[in-house]
């Protein structure tokens, strides 16, 4: 928060980290100089909170809530994570997956006031310089995107920002991360949608996709100029197109703290998944054959976290990629193929080639399908009921986002499997209810991962974020499923518990950190009252505390 006194009047009612609007009290509009600014009488949050959903609520469409939550973020901080997080179930979908897709697409037309930093490829060569207008010092996560791959819609060039800015909304209310810790960004390299490019509300550089050297060298100044100023910052990479996200990630992992929550993030979350689901249906992980739709950042994420899982299990490498296999547009991922890019082959089998995914299950007999390509429809009726005759509790994750993305809906994994599916998706579905029994589908949503990661990374201080951190967020996550969440076919715990669950991820990520000497501070001695010291309340008394007006 800010440290050294605030402003007063008009200005602190623009302020919308300071800003609480009518619930300033009779003492505090004195002393700010804001008589006469707000209408006399003096409202609770509550109150608030109250008049905030009885308008969300008159609104028709999710599009319009969304815009209507962010006016709130705009204006008044405090209240808008109060708002989202005393009613997490219902604002998520709306701040996030899966309406955030459509505010991206619709982002130039919905645009009213910038949030975060945009850095052009006009910018090369004064990236520190741009980054420097930002007003905070102490920025801890920055989530940077390019725009390329924006859940699966593709190229939305730097309408992207959405995604950053959601993200951020999400490390807030879900682990507490103060919101003046946090830094959007998106790089605009151009884009390769020519109906955006078409677009006259259209909000990017009008030119095709920087590439090559060029695209780089800019990625790399942000890097070297974000660390330079803001020397503890997390960076995490979100949406870049699999082209770019996977070398990036390789080249930058270890040089400075940064993730990529497309490929770890979603590992880390589906590998919950998976442990919750083997306590449904009873089975070992090294026993598991998982065949996977969809050989991008998100499903290779899963198998080299799924193979150093089942390493640490005394498997072989060779034994655990076993475990694994693929299919993409042009059919089963295997050595015979010329066509596989670099980060496709290290799954590649020596095995015949196989068309589709029907015709793979019926050949490799999974225990496991798991949805990660973007194309809805896609685990059809014959694909649900063959793998139901395969297992007697089919695991069936479609974790594409958003919702008109998802390789099938809850009902139909339901319904096609005779209630036998072990489901889970990317986006919400509400209970099914088949022959007098209700199932409670999962949300393999990254929010129960990443908030608590960047939790534990900034409260150890950590160097690097290790690999090592998602094996255990992932596990985390899973011992906070309960037995009645398992009972009703939730494989993930209730959004209300996220704060709690995101603690324990903390946890446990930042004793990776001591155990493994990557953090850059000494371990408290009381670990989890350092971690909890650090969550953000949006709470009035937090805000204005013993500061005093800049012209006292």
């Amino acid at each position: 928060m800010h440290t050294s006194g605030i402003p007063t009047g008009v200005d602190l009612l623009h302020d919308p980290l300071l800003n609480k609007g009518t619930a300033f009290n009779e003492e505090e509009r004195e002393i700010f100089g804001l008589r006469g600014l707000l209408p006399p009488r003096v409202n609770t949050q509550e109150q608030q909170v109250t008049r905030v959903l009885e308008n969300h609520h008159k609104l028709s469409t999710d599009l319009d809530k969304y815009i209507h939550l962010v006016a709130l973020q705009d204006r008044n901080e405090a209240l808008f994570y109060r708002v989202v997080l005393d009613n997490i179930d219902e604002m998520m979908p709306i701040i996030y997956t899966p309406t955030v897709g459509l505010a991206c697409q619709s982002y130039g037309h919905i645009f009213r006031r910038p949030r975060g930093i945009f850095i052009s490829a006009e910018d090369r060569g004064r990236v520190s310089e741009i980054l420097s207008n930002w007003p905070q010092r102490d920025v801890r996560i920055i989530v940077v995107t390019d725009g390329e791959r924006i859940l699966g819609l593709g190229d939305l060039g730097v309408n992207g920002m959405g995604i950053p800015v959601g993200k951020l909304s999400l490390y807030t209310t879900c682990a507490g991360i103060d919101p003046t810790l946090c830094l959007p960004v998106t790089l605009d390299t151009g884009t390769n949608n020519q109906a955006l490019l078409d677009d006259p509300l259209y909000i990017g550089l009008r030119q095709p996709r920087l590439r090559g050297d060029a695209y780089d060298e800019l990625v790399g100044e942000f890097f070297q100029a974000a660390v330079d100023l803001f020397p503890k910052v997390l960076i995490q990479f979100e949406d870049f197109a699999n082209q770019n996200a996977f070398r990036l990630l390789k080249k930058y992992q270890n040089q400075y703290c940064t993730f990529n929550d497309d490929i770890q993030g979603t590992a880390g979350v589906a590998m919950a998944g998976l442990y919750s689901a083997l306590r449904i249906t009873g089975e070992r992980l090294r026993d598991q054959k998982i065949l996977f739709l969809g050989a991008g950042e998100a499903g290779l994420g899963v198998g080299h976290l799924l193979v150093s899982a089942l390493i640490s299990k005394g498997l072989t490498e060779r034994e655990a990629k076993e475990r694994c296999w693929y299919v993409d547009s042009k059919g089963l991922v295997v050595q015979s193929r010329g066509d596989l890019a670099a980060q496709k082959r290290y799954f590649a089998h020596d095995h015949d080639q196989i068309p589709d995914l029907l015709s793979a299950i019926a050949t490799l007999k999974p225990t496991a399908i798991i949805g990660v390509s973007g194309q809805a429809g896609s685990f059809s009726r014959e694909v649900i009921e063959s793998i139901s005759s395969i297992n007697r509790r089919p695991i069936v994750f479609a974790l594409s986002n958003p919702t008109s993305k998802s390789e099938c809906t809850a009902e139909e994994a339901y319904a096609w499997s005779g209630g036998r599916a072990v489901f889970a998706s990317g986006s919400p579905f509400a209970p099914v209810t088949i022959d007098s029994h209700t199932y409670v589908p999962g949300q393999g949503n990254n929010a129960y991962i990443f908030p608590g990661v960047g939790l534990g990374v900034i409260a150890s201080h950590s160097a690097i974020v290790s690999d090592e951190m998602f094996y255990v967020a992932a596990k985390a996550l899973a011992d906070q499923v309960s037995s009645e969440d398992l009972a009703q076919g939730r494989i993930y715990p209730s959004l209300g518990k996220i704060r709690e669950i995101s603690l324990a991820i903390a946890l446990a990520v930042a004793e990776v950190a001591y155990a493994n000497n990557l953090a850059r501070k000494p371990r408290p001695d009381d670990l989890v009252a350092h971690i909890k010291s650090r969550m953000y309340q949006p709470d009035y008394q937090m805000i204005l505390g013993s500061l005093t007006p800049t012209h006292a």
